[in-house]
């Protein structure tokens, strides 16, 4: 079934970076692939139900990937996509915007 996206490309963006923590996800897969726990780690104080919430939403809409490699206990790896990575200027440029309004009004 496909989704049913706003006609507006902003709230389409919101929708899909909806949430801080997915912002976060984005920002620490930016580096490269990572393991449930390091996620865990890296976001801050977010519960494993939450993470595991978001990464399935994120996966299904084509953010980034999840890998289980058969092992005991298993090993899940998750990757940006191509559409995860295009994120990035978006990114910078809360960065940008953030470290300026912190200067003005910190």
């Amino acid at each position: 079934m496909e989704k049913s996206l706003p006609a507006c490309p902003v709230e389409t963006t919101l929708i899909l970076i909806s949430s801080r923590w997915k912002v976060l996800i984005i920002r620490d897969l930016l580096g490269g692939t990572k393991r449930f726990g390091e996620l865990k780690k890296s976001v801050g104080d977010i519960s494993q139900k939450v993470l595991t919430a978001h990464l399935r939403a994120m996966e299904s809409d084509g953010l980034l990937t999840r890998k289980v490699y058969p092992e005991v206990p298993p090993r899940v790896e998750y990757t940006l996509t191509d559409t995860g990575y295009s994120l990035k200027p978006v990114l910078d440029a809360m960065l940008a915007w953030g470290t300026a309004y912190k200067k003005k009004n910190g």
